[in-house]
């Protein structure tokens, strides 16, 4: 099983002088532990599922990605993941190929649909919500969906070379250029997240080459993996893909207070289930402490089989 390190962020009260240097630390120790893949958040406010207020310190993803890309040699790097209602997906792409570019080809291209909900969940203040507060279009869960589609279809021309117009029915680029082009090819890794069982994961088994479900027990984010494993290989048959093909990825919580067996254990019993891939964090923001805790199961996780 690979084995992924999810970052969301600093504790309250982190000077920003220091930031640079902890997450240098942090992803530098990743790399040379034997970590598969480092990720960050696409958001712009602290979100509720860490605990932490709004006001809590969070850098924007895509910068963070940059400069990890130059402190690290061969970990992977993506954002856990992408709202496709933050950014043109022109400008989305070109900033996933230059960092794919200059991180020597290590980028993994992490998209969903982004909050899934509508209107705000009850007692939420719009002001603490990053959308609201800083003045981004948040169009209803329905039509990001369909932009979601329209991203990975551009993403996928644009990769392709096809500089041809596209015209859909939220948007419209006159020539796609994206020069230059990624190194990997055909294009980075596409990981479509969420559990949508009629829009996202046929999404994903359309176009993923990665899935990444929830395991976050009690945050309102906890898949039946093994039903939602299912939904997807069905989908699968439907339009002729093989399942084998997609890496299936799980975001789950490990407590770095307790023992690492039952991590390592846990862990195991996802992979009996199929999951590949899992993406750990605390209920906290990470220091170095905790992500040696971690580092010190990176064997046994990559040990673990895959019942794919």
């Amino acid at each position: 099983m690979k084995l992924g390190v999810s970052m969301g962020g600093f504790p309250m009260g982190t000077e920003a002088e220091a930031m640079g240097p902890l997450l240098s630390r942090l992803a530098r120790r990743a790399d040379e532990a034997g970590f598969d893949t480092l990720w960050t958040m696409d958001h712009f406010f602290q979100i509720p599922i860490t605990g932490q207020p709004p006001e809590a310190p969070l850098l924007e993803a895509y910068a963070v990605l940059a400069f990890l890309a130059g402190e690290t040699r061969r970990i992977r790097l993506g954002t856990m993941v992408t709202s496709v209602a933050y950014r043109h997906p022109g400008v989305l792409i070109k900033a996933v190929t230059s960092i794919d570019v200059l991180s020597g080809g290590r980028m993994i291209f992490g998209v969903g649909a982004g909050a899934p909900f509508n209107e705000l969940p009850a007692g939420r203040s719009p002001g603490d919500f990053e959308a609201y507060g800083l003045g981004i279009p948040f169009p209803p869960l329905a039509e990001r969906f369909e932009r979601l589609e329209e991203v990975v279809q551009i993403a996928l021309q644009m990769w392709s070379g096809d500089e041809a117009p596209y015209d859909g029915a939220h948007y419209r680029l006159l020539r796609p250029l994206n020069s230059p082009n990624s190194l990997q090819r055909p294009h980075p890794p596409i990981l479509i997240a969420g559990s949508g069982e009629r829009k996202t994961l046929r999404l994903v088994a359309r176009h993923g080459d990665m899935c990444n479900l929830f395991d976050l027990p009690g945050t309102g984010f906890a898949d039946d993996l093994a039903h939602k494993l299912d939904v997807l290989q069905a989908h699968c048959v439907d339009v002729g893909r093989d399942y084998g093909q997609i890496e299936k990825t799980v975001s789950t919580f490990i407590d770095p207070d307790g023992d690492p067996t039952r991590v390592v254990e846990h862990l195991a019993a996802l992979g009996e289930l199929g999951i590949e891939h899992a993406m750990v964090s605390p209920r906290r923001p990470w220091d170095e402490a905790t992500l040696d805790w971690v580092a010190a199961i990176v064997p046994d996780v990559h040990a673990l089989p895959s019942a794919v």
